[in-house]
């Protein structure tokens, strides 16, 4: 009897531990690039889950993505550590969170786009300090595609 109860225990414990429990939200995949959006002074926005950047409200905005690779071949090793390259030639689509495709630009040698349009076609006619529009930036990379989501505000 307790072989019995041993052998089902034992069954039991090996089907529970073979199930698979898939992740009931969403499903991740690792970014293919680090997605960087800089103004006009070269500033970054740092990396905020949705970060902000500034463009003058005077003439048409101006939005700069940098898109770099993460090499991490050196993780391991101190005097390497990570190293971040340039991804090149890489069309990048900017749209308003609406869905309403703005541009397309492509990315140089550098790894940087930069987008320039004006308030009105973002839905702002006469852009003051503090006008935001909340907007998007997709593209793939090595097979994997990324969007990344920012806001735009007007400065002086």
């Amino acid at each position: 009897m307790k072989k019995i109860l041993y052998l089902n225990f034992l069954i039991l414990s090996i089907l529970t531990a073979a199930c698979k429990v898939e992740d009931p939200f969403v499903d991740r995949v690792v970014a293919p690039v680090l997605v960087i959006f800089e103004d006009a002074s070269g500033k970054t926005s740092g990396l905020t889950t949705e970060p902000s950047i500034s463009s003058s409200a005077s003439g048409d905005a101006s939005i700069t993505v940098r898109l770099l690779e993460l090499n991490k071949d050196g993780l391991l090793n101190n005097k390497v550590g990570i190293d971040s390259l340039p991804a090149k030639a890489i069309p990048v689509t900017f749209k308003l969170r609406s869905g309403v495709k703005l541009s397309d630009v492509t990315t140089d040698d550098k790894g940087r786009s930069t987008l320039k349009i004006a308030w009105k076609t973002l839905g702002i006619n006469t852009p003051v300090a503090g006008s935001s529009v909340a907007l998007s930036c997709s593209g793939t990379y090595k097979d994997v595609a990324f969007t990344k989501y920012f806001r735009l505000t007007a400065t002086k």
